[in-house]
């Protein structure tokens, strides 16, 4: 395993269209994945969750013009 210049390890990425991920929470498979848009001081943010049992599975955030 290499490393980047930021001294992060690099890791592969393998995409898969034949697997369906499993949520963490119901453990149903994720074929549809619900996301709700948050404004909030620092930019958009979007809360990802299970379309199943509706617990979040995690947050991302869009960077804005200003942010670079």
């Amino acid at each position: 395993m290499g490393f980047d210049l930021t001294g992060m390890p690099k890791m592969k990425v393998n995409e898969s269209t034949s697997e369906t991920p499993i949520c963490p929470h119901c453990e149903k498979p994720l074929d549809t994945l619900s996301a709700r848009k948050v404004r909030s001081r620092m930019g958009v943010r979007f809360v990802y969750f299970c379309a199943h049992c509706k617990k979040m599975l995690g947050v991302s955030h869009r960077k804005g013009f200003w942010m670079g």
